[in-house]
């Protein structure tokens, strides 16, 4: 058995034997010395008051108060005191204004393109109800299990979840940006009186199908809430078929379809735009950049201060697909590697499969210029520091362009420059999402003039 000692806080494997009426401890740790009496093992500590106790498990329907919706775009909504039984979410509310529930949830029926599919998409009372304190109580009686601190949960399905830039550059973005909206006086340095994760809810994904190839998603989650756990679709359906109602104490609820009822923001710009309605700090990203470079033991606001520019160019050639001309890769690399001799810019050609997680992190959180053919690598320009010089630039097929990283880019306040050969692509004057070619858009013969490249570096980081 183990005892722990409530002086010295040491664990002593030891059994315990009565002799003669008295109490002693035999040890069975080679080397351990200690003078403990039982007295001092048997003595007991001092209650830490600020911890929930047992009790705190389960809470009284009829002294919580209804549910508050804090924050609503659509797709993304932050609530306190959300519901949820028999697997429906419960917003139990008085109140007749409030949004409609298609603007907050769907079926979470995954996407496609068939019109026929549409239908199966919306939600029903099934997956979402508002209802009034009254009829809670009448459908669950007065008690729910209380879930605390802030859920993030998220009713995408599998095929969104499981990719690293939808994940980490759309859907946690956007339910982040959402979130952050509660504190509009987070600071450059990230320095925020937001209440971290508690956990992360996958309510329609598999324990299995969550994660991207690589496992970036996981590094990121863990990385920046250590102490966050995660729940999927096994555990919600355990709580739907408990019989018990739960409380959570704040949830921002998270949903792609919904996303897109929103007029204001067409689907070929990004679905994570609705959250960007609400207001919301200059800063808001840096709370997670912060806490990722802190798990990486790198110091955030050194990061913001590095004086030698840093030019990372993301290849793709290895892959054999959607890659540049092998002649024009060569001379984007020669030019780089000029400017880094005759200017002293530190210059990286990176491979990201060849390289850690966290040094895949560590570069981009240093860089400066970041540079690449449409692809998943550029999400990595989530870690860069917003400076005024900081800058995306994306290479495509002439014709052919996706806004994905042109709208994280200006989401988190870096410059972006798009890439047709020889022309250049900048906001406001983007187009709109088109792959008029297939074949050549994901092909290994993307066309770029290296020296239209080069020159717009060197204007970017000469400029004062």
């Amino acid at each position: 058995m183990f005892i722990l000692s409530r002086k010295t806080g040491l664990i002593v494997a030891g059994v315990l034997l009565f002799v003669g009426g008295q109490l002693h401890v035999q040890k069975q740790c080679a080397g351990v010395h200690s003078a403990y009496d039982h007295d001092d093992l048997l003595s007991i500590p001092e209650l830490r008051t600020d911890m929930p106790t047992m009790s705190d498990a389960f809470v009284k329907v009829q002294e919580e108060p209804e549910t508050t919706i804090l924050r609503h775009s659509a797709g993304y909504t932050v609530f306190d005191q959300l519901y949820m039984f028999n697997g429906t979410i419960l917003i139990v509310s008085d109140r007749n204004d409030l949004p409609a529930i298609r603007m907050m949830t769907s079926s979470g029926f995954p996407r496609t393109n068939l019109a026929s599919d549409n239908i199966k998409r919306e939600p029903t009372d099934e997956h979402m109800q508002i209802i009034t304190p009254s009829q809670a109580r009448e459908r669950f009686g007065h008690e729910a299990i209380h879930v605390k601190g802030v859920t993030f949960i998220i009713n995408d399905p599998p095929q969104f979840v499981a990719h690293y830039f939808h994940f980490a550059a759309e859907i946690f973005f956007g339910m982040w940006r959402a979130y952050s909206s509660l504190d509009l006086d987070i600071s450059a340095n990230g320095k925020t009186s937001l209440p971290p994760l508690s956990r992360l809810v996958y309510k329609n994904v598999p324990q299995d199908k969550w994660c991207d190839r690589p496992r970036l998603n996981e590094f990121v989650i863990r990385s920046v809430f250590p102490e966050a756990s995660m729940e999927f679709e096994h555990d919600w359906k355990f709580k739907a078929s408990s019989g018990k109602a739960y409380v959570y104490d704040r949830v921002v609820f998270q949903d792609r379809v919904a996303s897109f009822h929103e007029n204001r923001y067409p689907a070929e710009q990004g679905y994570s735009n609705p959250a960007f309605s609400l207001p919301g700090s200059k800063y808001w990203w840096m709370p997670i950049r912060s806490n990722m470079l802190r798990y990486l033991g790198i110091n955030p606001e050194f990061s913001m201060t590095e004086s030698r520019p840093v030019i990372t160019y993301i290849s793709r050639q290895a892959w054999g697909r959607r890659s540049l001309k092998k002649e024009d890769h060569e001379a984007l690399v020669a030019g780089l590697r000029k400017l880094e001799a005759e200017k002293g810019y530190e210059v990286h050609i990176a491979e990201a499969e060849k390289m850690s997680k966290p040094e895949q992190v560590s570069l981009a959180s240093r860089t400066t210029i970041m540079m690449g053919v449409h692809g998943n690598g550029l999400t990595a320009q989530i870690w860069m520091a917003p400076t005024p010089k900081a800058t995306v630039m994306e290479f495509f097929f002439p014709q052919g362009f996706s806004p994905d990283y042109a709208k994280t880019a200006m989401s988190l306040g870096l410059n972006y420059h798009g890439f047709w050969g020889s022309r250049t692509i900048e906001p406001p004057n983007l187009p709109k999402r088109a792959v008029p070619d297939p074949k050549a858009f994901q092909g290994n013969q993307i066309p770029l003039d290296a020296n239209v490249v080069i020159s717009l570096v060197e204007k970017i980081l000469s400029s004062d």
